[in-house]
């Protein structure tokens, strides 16, 4: 099983953490404006990365807090996981 680093409770079992989506998605600054296409576009289109890629997560059955994670989709491995307010090695995408 997966082990996953909360940042405020430290590693627990993937069963504990629900996925939430790739991380940094930038919300638009006024959705009002936006035609259907480019709010489908940020509603629904996420890249598919192959490698490492910046991920939410939340801590479903443990302190409920959401997180980043930088973790190899190839390897499942995870880097590193960070709160949200907080700035990993290398800068955000």
């Amino acid at each position: 099983m997966l082990q996953i680093p909360c940042p405020w409770c430290g590693p627990r079992d993937q069963s504990e953490f629900t996925y939430a989506g790739e991380a940094h998605i930038q919300r638009p600054a006024d959705p009002s404006q936006l035609s259907d296409a480019q709010w489908a576009d940020y509603v629904f289109m996420r890249r598919n990365t192959r490698g490492r890629f910046r991920e939410q997560w939340q801590h479903a059955h443990g302190c409920q807090q959401f997180f980043n994670a930088v973790r190899d989709t190839v390897t499942n491995r995870i880097e590193t996981t960070y709160r949200p307010d907080e700035i990993v090695s290398g800068g955000r995408p």
